[in-house]
């Protein structure tokens, strides 16, 4: 377990390189003692001196919900993170590309809640029945710690990972559509690079907003109705540089570009 000095310390680097767009050493490889839990105390002091600071919290992702991106990362188990309004683009954006730092892409949808959804015995069908629409969605992932031998600690600390996402246009509510199998096709530059579909992410997208509910549940906190709740990716994450035009086909729920300038 790390000291409230030690984690106050790692917040504040993190604070600095989210400022400056730069990458600091894994926080394992220097506090090898650190925990989850620590990780996530980490997390909650950045995410409060952004509040402090002004932002407007929007929402939760989820991360690492599907066995491609845990294959990725070589994390096995789920991650959150928080979102703030900012972070947010329409379809069509242009994204600038400094903002971040280790740029890339990945295929998810996302759900807007209608009610308050809490743990500890949360289902997929609660999930459901509070979710308001899903709406097709990717994520821009900026990352602030190397990349190499990273784990669950390092990646939870530093926000799991998340940077922005740019939303659709087609809401559908759950009822509507099989969620399950919605498809992402996603291309850079007009050339295909990955393609999934949504029941890759725990078999249901959903199931990760129970999931999240029953984590919240653990820390005395529950999700709010109003917020966006970003599933996780079924698609491998995929690189971006500047200039670098970005096409996801969700067939049913639309098409979503961005381009990074």
């Amino acid at each position: 377990m790390l000291t409230p000095e030690q984690i106050a310390s790692i917040a504040d680097e993190l604070a600095e390189a989210d400022r400056s767009h730069g990458v600091i050493p894994r926080i394992t490889a220097r506090y090898p003692e650190a925990t989850v839990e620590d990780s996530y105390a980490i997390q909650g002091v950045w995410r409060d001196t952004n509040l402090a600071a002004g932002r407007r919290l929007v929402g939760r992702k989820i991360g690492l919900t599907s066995k491609a991106m845990q294959q990725a990362t070589g994390i096995s188990e789920p991650d959150y993170g928080v979102m703030f309004d900012d972070t947010v683009y329409p379809s069509g954006a242009e994204i600038p590309v400094d903002h971040f730092s280790n740029v890339r892409i990945e295929v998810e949808l996302a759900f807007v809640l209608k009610t308050p959804l809490e743990g500890p015995d949360c289902t997929l069908e609660d999930a459901l029945a509070a979710i308001e629409y899903a709406v097709p969605a990717l994520e821009v992932l900026n990352s602030h710690i190397e990349l190499e031998g990273r784990t669950i600690v390092d990646t939870i600390s530093d926000n799991a990972a998340y940077g922005a996402m740019v939303l659709g246009d087609v809401h559908r509510s759950p009822d509507e559509i099989d969620l399950r199998w919605v498809p992402g096709v996603l291309s850079r530059n007009g050339e295909i690079e990955e393609t999934g579909v949504a029941a890759g992410v725990l078999g249901h997208p959903a199931t990760g907003v129970a999931w999240l509910a029953n984590k919240f549940h653990q820390h005395g906190a529950r999700l709010e109705a109003g917020e966006i709740i970003l599933a996780g990716s079924f698609t491998r994450p995929m690189w971006v540089s500047r200039g670098d035009t970005v096409h996801c086909d969700f067939g049913p729920m639309g098409t979503i570009s961005c381009r990074f300038v």
